[in-house]
């Protein structure tokens, strides 16, 4: 296998369409039952998905800062790393390969399945799997063709977005809800089901992140990154109040409470069950873009691993085409195991903590290097430092502190993966480490 070909350097424009690409997924067309089922109002509901478009921003210029000041590629991998210790580093390059992506894929896979079942009668298991393994094969190629397959479906999810939506309040029935503050909504914002749906809006939400695992691949990356997680993060809130004002003003709520396949329910309701079931299957191939995105930075953090560890050096191996091929084959084949044992709703919350945690110690870790280590040089100050990295901070602890009550046999499958990476750490990072000292 050969040696991968040296990054070229992207533009402003190519770092936005990954993170807009990296955040649209299963939240903008499967989250909305679920919250509409513990919170039946419409003015909690915008504020839910304004507080994830805000809490997402904060931790994106505290991202931003340590990217600048590390500017190597691994994600959390490499920043926890550099900002806390090797050993948590790894702990979150970790989850990163056995489920960080994993899970996200395969929520966005059995999602698809889930609306083309719906649509055909078949089990969901026999469109997500064939997706996965199509969108597999297409990363296994050259870089060229991977970015145009990229670029394709994410400019026509994007546009999906927006025609659904004007559909929406063109064409659909007006529902009795108000977006605008009533009676018991301060009651509902404050309540514990508030929280809970808080984390699917931040499931949602996931991705803002992206341009940093791309820093060393970007001009003048002080400026850039920050510019594209900014504006980024800034269209896709907009998209996600849109669609969502859209789903509520034309779909009852009733028909959407506790329903995953939201966007096709509410499609229906805006064009019949003919034009619904075009709409529903145009949904269904928006979500490959980024099923496609997360195949592309997942395989891309194994391989960094492999990268600076000696015992775990095969993950980065690439094929002719420059890409980590093992990587990308290991990923897929937990995404499979995870289309075919776990449902939608329980691998967003299993995942969801996990990601949580480690994104507020990458946030947590700009306060402590501002502390320890003021003479490091900063391209980049998060913007609102110390406001921003304690809204990220103190929302993840208020909606990880429900998360843990309420959805607890999910976050201690979480743990156990965690627990499982410390005797991985323990036996061949730290052990290999000591033996090759030894030899020495």
């Amino acid at each position: 296998m050969s040696s991968p070909p040296a990054p070229a350097k992207v533009g402003l424009a190519t770092a936005i369409a990954i993170v807009v690409a990296n955040m649209i997924g299963t939240g903008v067309f499967g989250s909305l039952g679920f919250q509409v089922a513990g919170i039946p109002s419409g003015f909690p509901i915008m504020v839910l998905w304004l507080v994830g478009g805000i809490v997402s921003f904060c931790g994106a210029v505290c991202y931003a800062e340590l990217a600048s000041i590390f500017p190597k590629s691994g994600g959390e991998y490499h920043l926890l790393s550099k900002a806390w210790h090797p050993a948590l580093g790894f702990l979150a390059g970790w989850l990163s390969v056995t489920v960080g992506f994993a899970a996200p894929v395969a929520a966005n896979a059995a999602l698809l399945g889930g609306y083309l079942g719906s649509i055909t009668g078949y089990s969901a298991f026999w469109f997500g799997v064939p997706v996965v393994l199509l969108v597999t094969l297409v990363h296994l190629g050259k870089l060229s063709s991977i970015g145009l397959f990229q670029s394709g479906f994410t400019y026509a999810k994007v546009a999906l977005i927006l025609v659904l939506g004007t559909l929406a309040f063109v064409l659909g029935t007006a529902q009795p809800i108000s977006f605008l503050p009533k009676e018991g909504d301060g009651a509902l914002i404050a309540s514990g089901g508030f929280a809970i749906s808080l984390v699917y809006v931040l499931y949602a939400y996931t991705g803002w992140n992206a341009a940093t695992y791309m820093m060393d691949e970007v001009r003048r990356p002080e400026r850039t990154v920050p510019l594209a997680l900014l504006v980024g993060t800034a269209i896709v809130t907009v998209l996600y109040v849109f669609i969502n004002a859209a789903f509520l003003y034309a779909t009852p709520i009733e028909k959407m409470a506790g329903q995953a396949e939201v966007g096709l329910i509410a499609a229906e309701s805006i064009l019949g069950p003919k034009g619904g079931m075009v709409m529903g299957i145009l949904i269904s191939f928006g979500l490959i873009s980024t099923i496609s995105s997360m195949t592309w930075a997942g395989p891309r953090v194994t391989a960094a691993i492999g990268r600076d560890h000696r015992r775990f050096r095969f993950l980065g191996l690439t094929n002719r085409n420059g890409v980590p091929a093992l990587a990308v084959i290991l990923q897929a084949v937990v995404v499979l195991i995870l289309v075919a044992s776990a449902t939608f709703e329980q691998l967003i919350n299993y995942v969801q903590a996990l990601l949580t945690i480690c994104s507020m110690m990458v946030v947590i870790g700009v306060v402590v290097l501002r502390i320890r280590r003021p003479d490091l040089a900063r391209p980049y100050k998060a913007w609102g430092y110390p406001v921003t990295p304690l809204i990220f901070g103190a929302v993840s602890l208020y909606v990880l502190w429900f998360q843990i009550q309420q959805k607890t046999v999910e976050f201690l499958y979480g743990l156990g993966t965690l627990g499982l990476g410390v005797l991985v750490y323990f036996l061949f990072v730290r052990g290999g480490k000591a033996s090759e000292d030894g030899e020495s």
